[in-house]
């Protein structure tokens, strides 16, 4: 029987809900692919993948969409991982790169932008790691995931996306969630989501085998992300969604 193949990515803020996947008998099922989250939302896209935990602004480019975890990547306010970093306050930036590593986040900051701050920068989409270099002066850089970490000790303003998006809204945001591209076997989904809760549980272990000097994990797990794909992180995700369709 051929393994499902199951996108997940390679940042700090996966490691609970990866946790259960790669121990149990699930394991046997799957075959665990790992790339930064526009990649495997390209991935996803291309059929390289059945699963993977996609950022959801590539959910209107899906002919067809299931989403099949009760977890995913969201938090309640300020996410830390997710920011836009700045050596000028907001209303001097001339220019703003955008992470390549990204989709949900890109569309976040210009929303957030352009309804919201009320600034009209030029927009750059990086497509190297170098860019983090050029934030600099009235360059402004969007920053996710661990890298947003190491930014954060560099920058002297930091403007984080999911706070932003609470202010205006009241509501938690969703970076990414559980997504397949067609139906998947209703028992396999139960297990697949049994093991996304196991990591949940095994928190202080997961922080105490992964060493980062950047920032508290603990703090970042239990705070800051917010696992649980509940009704209002579905109405969060569903407001965000309908805004970037008008864009389209």
């Amino acid at each position: 029987m051929d393994k499902i193949k199951v996108g997940v990515v390679n940042y700090l803020n996966t490691k609970p809900l990866v946790y259960g996947l790669e121990k149990g008998s699930i394991t046997e099922q799957i075959e665990l692919i790992g790339d930064y989250p526009s990649r495997l939302a390209d991935m996803l896209l291309n059929n390289q993948i059945d699963v993977g935990l996609v950022p959801v602004a590539v959910l209107p480019l899906l002919k067809e969409y299931h989403i099949v975890s009760d977890y995913c990547i969201g938090t309640q306010g300020e996410i830390a991982s997710v920011a836009l970093f700045s050596e000028v306050p907001m209303a001097e930036i001339k220019k703003v790169l955008l992470d390549y590593q990204s989709r949900t986040s890109v569309e976040l900051l210009k929303f957030l932008m352009r309804e919201y701050w009320g600034i009209n920068p030029e927009i750059v989409q990086a497509t190297n790691e170098d860019y983090r270099y050029e934030i600099t002066g009235t360059t402004a850089g969007l920053v996710i995931g661990d890298r947003a970490f190491e930014q954060r000790k560099i920058s002297t303003f930091i403007y984080d996306l999911g706070s932003e998006w609470k202010k205006i809204t009241g509501l938690p945001f969703v970076f990414a969630a559980w997504v397949s591209t067609k139906p998947l076997d209703e028992e396999f989904i139960k297990s697949f989501n049994i093991a996304n809760a196991v990591g949940l549980n095994h928190i202080d272990e997961i922080v105490a085998d992964t060493p980062f000097p950047l920032f508290d994990l603990k703090k970042y797990y239990n705070l800051h992300l917010s696992y649980a794909f509940d009704a209002s992180k579905k109405k969060g995700m569903e407001l965000f969604l309908s805004y970037i369709n008008s864009d389209n």
